[in-house]
């Protein structure tokens, strides 16, 4: 319980933990973010980590002058993109054992064969797009390899994806993370960034179970 606590402390008052870990140490606070967007987006079991509050406060203390924007940027956007490779290089890993496995209790092989083709056909646009979601962003590039998408494919949309969202939300703390209204509701915010997102992909899900339901009724 008190890891827990501590985490949530950490993701809620991020500015504080790190406007604490630059005053400390400097310069290594780029070795921490490289290491901690890296971990989120390069390892499955990592989802809960805060990737766009974290984003977003880095730019507001570069408004301010504690941190370089353009050293953020470029750490921000390397260990967005190998921690996606990570990822689907794991994801590519377990795919052809995932091939072999017969229909069970907890795999169905049309259902595999489906999430292929989907990667196929629009796993482009999941990969970019899952960026700024919250858990889905260190599901999809696992999936993806998995699924068995190309890996030139899937370099295009990672490198596409993160420099969207590394240098869109780093900006956009930049330029509106001091103010007054902001830095006050910045927990609040925090919270938004987590949950509309999340809200939008259950209510994805739900819908996506009731299509199959509609049509046997």
């Amino acid at each position: 319980m008190e890891i827990i606590a501590a985490l949530i402390d950490f993701i809620l008052h991020v500015d504080k933990h790190l406007q604490v870990f630059v005053h400390n140490y400097g310069l290594w606070v780029y070795a921490l973010l490289f290491v901690i967007i890296f971990v989120e987006t390069g390892v499955v079991v990592m989802p809960f980590l805060p990737g766009d509050s974290l984003l977003f406060v880095v730019g507001a203390m570069c408004g301010v002058g504690l941190m370089d924007y353009a050293t953020s940027v470029l750490v921000l956007f390397a260990a967005a993109v190998l921690g996606n490779q990570s990822n689907y290089t794991i994801g590519r890993f377990f795919g052809p054992k995932v091939f072999q496995w017969e229909d069970s209790r907890f795999f169905n092989r049309q259902a595999f064969y489906q999430a292929h083709n989907f990667y196929e056909k629009y796993g482009g646009i999941t990969i970019i797009a899952a960026r700024f979601m919250p858990f889905l962003r260190t599901f999809a590039p696992f999936v993806a390899g998995v699924a068995q998408m190309t890996r030139s494919r899937f370099t295009l949309y990672d490198i596409t994806g993160g420099a969207l969202w590394v240098g869109g939300i780093v900006t956009i703390g930049y330029f509106f993370g001091n103010i007054p209204w902001v830095k006050l509701h910045l927990d609040k915010i925090i919270w938004a960034m987590i949950l509309i997102p999340g809200l939008v992909i259950l209510a994805g899900a739900w819908k996506a179970r009731r299509k199959p339901a509609a049509s046997k009724a």
